[in-house]
C-alpha cells in the first residue's frame, strides 16, 4: 500500500471521528453542565446574525394560579363601613355599594376572595349572601276593602291620612299615575321617587336625582308597585262615592327595589332603607311598606335586611311588612316579617261575599307563625283576597294575566303584600289623628283594636298563629287609647348593637302542638288588659306559680298546624295582646344558644330555670 493511500485511509478516519464526536456532544449537551467560561482563538464570525435554536430552559415556576372565578354578590359587615371595605379591598374583592345603615358594603366575590376574606381577622365581620327577594303577591277580583276595615265611615269625617307619607319599597310607581295623580286636596300624591337599582348601576344617578328633587318619573315595569300603592292611597271615587284607596289623603315616597318581573336583591331593599331614614323628615316619612319577603335564613338578628328594618323602626318610622304567601303551615313567615317589633300582617278573603263579615275567612295562603326564634306571628291580618286597585296596563303582570286587568287601568290580585297595603292605609289614617304615636304605640293599638274570629262557642276560629290579633279596624285603631301592649321587654337599639337578642314565648310540644309558655309574674286581670284581653266578655288571667311549661289550650292558642277553613265567623271585638307574649325585662338569649333541629329551649333560655323541649 503506498503512503498516498495511507494518507488518505488516515485522512478519512480522521474525518469520520469528529463527526462521530461532534454528534455525540450534540446528543449530549441538553444534560451536560454548562462548560466553565474560556477565551479562545477562532476564526473569524460572520457579522450577520444567525438565529438560534433556543436551548431548553429550566426556571423555578411559582405554584399554579387557579383562574379567577365567577364572582358572586355578597353582603360584608364589620364595625364599620370603612372597615368593611378594606376588608374586602384587601383580598382583592370589589365593593358594589355601601349600606352604612347596617355598617356594611355590598361586594362581588369570587371564591377565592370569599375564603380569604372569612379567614381575615376583622372585628365582628359577618358575610352574607345578597339573597333575592320575591313580591309577596301571585293569587288574583274584586273587593271593597276601604269599607271592611272601617276606613270609609273615618274619610267621610275628613280622617285620610293627611299629612302622613308611606314609602313604598316595591317595583316602582306608573308614569300614568291617574287616581295617584294628586290627592283629595289637589296636592300631588307622589312626593318622591327613588330607583335603587339604578343608583347601583350608575354612579351618577343619585346625585342627579337629588338635583332633580327625586321628582323624576321612574315608571313601574312590574305593575306590583303601582297595585300597592293604590291599595295605601288611591283617591279615585268609586260609583258608590267611596274613595278606591284606605287613606286616599296620604302621600307616597316611591322606592323601585324590585324589577320588572317583581324580584329583587337583599342589598337594593337595604338600600332603599336606608334612603328612606336619611329622607324621612324631608317627606315626613312616617310608615315603610315592604311587600316582599324571603325564606329566613337566619335568626332575625344575624340577617342584614332584618337588621335595616330594625334600624328604621329605631328611628321611628313604623315598618308593615307582609307575613308571606307560603301558608297555611306554621313556620312560614317570611323575612322581614319574622322581625319581632315590626307590623307583620297575613290575609283575610271575603270569599266573594264583600261586607258580609261572616263570609270572610283566613286565605289559605297566609303564612303562619310561629317563627324560629318563638314569636306570634303575624300581629295582625288585612283583606288581602281579590283586591281590585289602580295598576299598569302594560306592565309584566298585566301581560302575564290579562283576565285579571280591568277596563279602568286596574288588577286584580290577592297575597299578604294587598293585606300590607290595607294595614299600611290604615296607620297613615292613625298618624293623622295621633301624629305624635310612637311605632311601639302604632303596633299596640292596631293589635287592641283588631278583630278576630271567633265560632259559635265564642272561641277563636284560627290560632293566633293565624290571624295574630284579628282582622285590623281603622276606626277602633284610630280611636283607641291602649298603651305599652307592645313589644314590651324588648330593646330595639341593644339588639341592633348585639349586646342583647330576645324570644318569644311560642313553643312545640312532643306531638307538634304549638302553645305559649306561660310566665311566672303576677299579671293583673282586667277588660282588655292581661295576657289573654277579655274575649266574648271572658277574662284569661295567667297568674303566679303557674308552671311556664303549661300550654294554654284557650281559643285555638294550642295548634297543630292544621288548617281551619268554613264559614259562619264573626269577626268579634275584645282581643287584645299583652307583653305576655314576649320576654320579660332581662330575659334574654344566652350567648352559647343554637338551634337543634326540635327547636330546643335551654335552661338558660326560658327565663324560668326549668327545662323546655319541643321536638320535631
Amino acid at each position: 500500500m503506498t503512503t498516498k493511500t495511507w494518507s488518505r485511509r488516515w485522512l478519512i478516519a480522521g474525518c469520520v471521528a469528529t463527526v462521530l464526536l461532534a454528534l455525540l456532544a450534540l446528543m449530549s449537551r441538553s444534560d451536560a453542565p454548562a462548560p466553565a467560561p474560556v477565551t479562545v482563538v477562532s476564526r473569524s464570525v460572520s457579522p450577520t446574525p444567525v438565529a438560534a435554536a433556543p436551548a431548553p430552559v429550566r426556571i423555578a415556576l411559582p405554584s399554579p394560579v387557579a383562574p379567577v372565578g365567577v364572582r358572586q354578590d355578597y353582603i360584608v359587615q364589620a364595625e364599620s363601613v370603612e372597615a368593611a371595605r378594606s376588608a374586602v379591598a384587601r383580598v382583592g374583592g370589589v365593593v358594589t355599594g355601601e349600606l352604612s345603615i347596617i355598617r356594611a358594603v355590598g361586594a362581588a366575590l369570587d371564591d377565592r376572595e370569599l375564603e380569604a376574606l372569612r379567614a381575615s381577622d376583622v372585628p365582628r365581620l359577618r358575610i352574607f349572601e345578597d339573597s333575592p327577594v320575591q313580591a309577596s303577591s301571585g293569587h288574583l277580583p274584586e273587593t271593597n276593602y276601604p269599607s271592611e276595615v272601617a276606613a270609609s265611615n273615618l274619610h267621610v269625617g275628613g280622617v285620610t291620612g293627611r299629612g302622613v307619607t308611606v314609602a313604598v319599597l316595591d317595583s316602582g310607581v306608573w308614569s300614568t299615575l291617574g287616581p295617584l295623580q294628586t290627592t283629595p286636596y289637589q296636592t300631588p300624591h307622589v312626593l318622591a321617587q327613588y330607583d335603587v337599582i339604578q343608583a347601583r348601576q350608575s354612579a351618577t344617578y343619585s346625585q342627579t336625582a337629588a338635583q332633580q328633587n327625586y321628582s323624576q318619573s321612574i315608571n313601574d315595569l312590574f305593575g306590583h308597585g303601582t297595585h300597592i300603592s293604590s291599595i295605601i292611597a288611591s283617591s279615585g271615587v268609586a260609583t258608590t262615592g267611596n274613595y278606591q284607596g284606605v287613606a286616599p289623603g296620604g302621600n307616597l315616597v316611591s322606592v323601585r327595589v324590585l324589577d320588572s318581573t317583581g324580584a329583587g336583591r337583599y342589598f337594593d331593599v337595604i338600600a332603599g332603607i336606608a334612603w328612606v331614614v336619611k329622607e324621612k323628615s324631608r317627606y315626613n316619612i312616617r310608615v315603610i311598606n315592604l311587600s316582599l319577603g324571603a325564606p329566613p335564613q337566619s335568626p332575625y338578628w344575624d340577617d342584614p335586611l332584618d337588621q335595616a328594618v330594625m334600624a328604621a323602626w329605631a328611628s321611628g318610622i313604623v315598618v308593615v311588612t307582609a307575613a308571606g304567601n307560603r301558608g297555611p303551615q306554621p313556620m312560614t313567615i317570611n323575612a322581614p316579617g319574622n322581625v319581632p317589633y315590626v307590623i307583620t300582617v297575613g290575609a283575610v278573603t271575603d270569599a266573594y261575599h264583600p261586607m258580609h263579615p261572616l263570609q270572610y275567612q283566613l286565605a289559605s295562603f297566609s303564612s303562619a307563625g310561629p317563627t324560629t326564634e318563638g314569636f306570634v306571628k303575624p300581629e295582625i291580618v288585612g283583606m288581602g283576597g281579590h283586591i281590585l286597585a289602580y295598576a299598569p296596563n302594560n306592565g309584566t303582570l298585566a301581560s302575564e294575566f290579562p283576565q285579571w286587568v280591568g277596563p279602568y287601568d286596574d288588577f286584580t290580585m290577592s297575597g299578604t303584600s294587598q293585606a300590607t297595603a290595607v294595614v299600611s292605609g290604615v296607620v297613615a289614617l292613625m298618624l293623622q289623628v295621633n301624629p305624635y304615636l310612637t311605632p311601639d304605640q302604632v303596633k299596640c293599638r292596631l293589635m287592641s283594636g283588631a278583630h278576630p274570629a271567633v265560632n259559635s262557642k265564642g272561641t277563636l276560629a284560627y290560632t293566633v298563629f293565624q290571624q295574630g290579633a284579628g282582622l285590623v279596624n281603622a276606626h277602633d285603631a284610630v280611636y283607641g287609647t291602649a298603651t305599652n301592649c307592645a313589644n314590651q321587654g324588648l330593646n330595639v337599639v341593644s339588639d341592633l348593637a348585639g349586646t342583647q337578642h330576645f324570644g318569644g314565648r311560642a313553643n312545640r310540644d312532643s306531638n307538634g302542638n304549638y302553645y305559649i309558655m306561660s310566665d311566672q309574674q303576677t299579671t293583673t286581670c282586667s277588660s282588655g288588659g292581661g295576657l289573654l284581653g277579655g274575649l266574648i266578655g271572658g277574662l284569661v288571667c295567667v297568674v303566679k306559680d303557674v308552671l311556664s311549661v303549661v300550654p294554654l289550650l284557650l281559643d285555638g292558642l294550642f295548634w297543630n298546624g292544621s288548617y281551619t277553613s268554613g264559614s259562619g265567623y264573626t269577626w268579634s271585638s275584645g282581643y287584645t295582646w299583652s307583653s305576655g307574649y314576649t320576654w320579660s325585662n332581662g330575659y334574654t338569649w344566652s350567648s352559647g344558644y343554637t338551634w337543634s333541629s326540635g327547636y330546643t329551649w335551654s335552661s338558660g333560655q326560658t327565663g324560668t330555670g326549668t327545662d323546655v323541649t319541643a321536638q320535631q
